[in-house]
């Protein structure tokens, strides 16, 4: 069958908050099979726990926020992304303060701390939420419409349109898609990071967001160009990371998906209102296995490093 994964060791890292800009220790563990991926602030006594859960993310400014018991742990994003690129299904993360740590602005550094615990196959098989009918939200009307939407489809692939109005995001892809049939979540989408506008960093500072940003952790833009000296890392990275992103949102509904995922200017708080109305609706998914590899959407057998199964 297709086994749930977990890493085979503890590994830790320090880093900073992007908007807290408060230092925080990051611990990542294993964890039993059916776990699923469980953080934990463990500065506070009692130690809360937060599920990766759609239904327990609050705040949605600027990054996704699980909030419990009076707590909350924040920007838990990329790294839920990493999780869902790596096919790891359960494992604790520790942290000592209430934001993961930024790193350098996109998933890679989580990959890495990933592979160098390892992944470990646990003798239970790995659920799948499998869409059946298609979900979509919306918000906004005319020029101001955002929407997101859930479509079958055996594998999973996204699709994503943004638009920024700003010279140095408009003389780039503004579409992109990622079909894990073919592609690699970790070449092709892992590296690309955050960004933001100088122009809106007193704003956010000013509602406490974006204090621990800087050139090491986003690509930062002035009203014509990019100011980080190594420019981008893919032609197309501001949507790509917005595909991050996606994936690790769509990560907290607990199961890798079997979908296509199509977007047009969404963000965290409609990527949950997405989960929601997913969930809402028991009737456009179900709850899938494969006994045996062979069986499951090639997309995933080439994402967890299975692709002996095709021959």
């Amino acid at each position: 069958m297709l086994n749930q994964r977990t890493v085979k060791q503890l590994v830790k890292t320090t880093g900073v908050g992007l908007h807290s800009g408060t230092k925080v220790e990051l611990t990542l563990r294993p964890a039993a099979p059916n776990t699923g991926i469980v953080f934990r602030r463990v500065d506070l006594t009692p130690v809360i726990d937060f599920a990766a859960s759609a239904l327990m993310v609050g705040d949605t400014r600027m990054a996704s926020t699980l909030e419990h018991g009076g707590a909350k742990v924040s920007t838990v994003e990329h790294l839920m992304s990493a999780c869902a690129g790596l096919g790891i299904d359960n494992l604790y993360v520790d942290v000592t303060a209430e934001e993961i740590p930024i790193m350098d602005g996109s998933a890679s550094s989580f990959v890495f701390l990933l592979q160098q615990a390892g992944l470990q196959e646990q003798a239970a098989a790995r659920k799948f939420i499998r869409v059946i009918k298609p979900v979509e939200v919306r918000e906004g009307t005319g020029a101001q419409e955002k929407w997101a939407r859930l479509e079958p489809y055996n594998g999973f692939k996204l699709k994503f349109f943004i638009e920024f109005n700003h010279p140095a995001v408009d003389g780039t892809g503004q579409t992109a898609e990622v079909d894990f049939t073919v592609e690699s979540y970790v070449k092709e989408v892992s590296r690309a990071r955050t960004f933001g506008f100088m122009q809106d960093v007193e704003m956010l500072r000013g509602l406490g967001l974006a204090r621990g940003g800087s050139l090491e952790n986003a690509i930062v833009m002035d009203e014509y160009r990019i100011l980080n000296a190594d420019g981008l890392r893919y032609e197309n990275e501001f949507v790509r990371h917005k595909i991050l992103d996606a994936i690790g949102d769509l990560y907290l509904v607990g199961h890798p998906l079997l979908a296509a995922y199509g977007a047009h200017k969404s963000g965290h708080t409609l990527n949950n209102l997405l989960l929601r109305e997913l969930l809402a609706h028991p009737e456009c998914y179900e709850i899938v296995t494969f006994d045996t590899p062979e069986r499951a959407p090639h997309g995933y057998l080439r994402q967890l490093g299975l692709e002996w199964a095709l021959n």
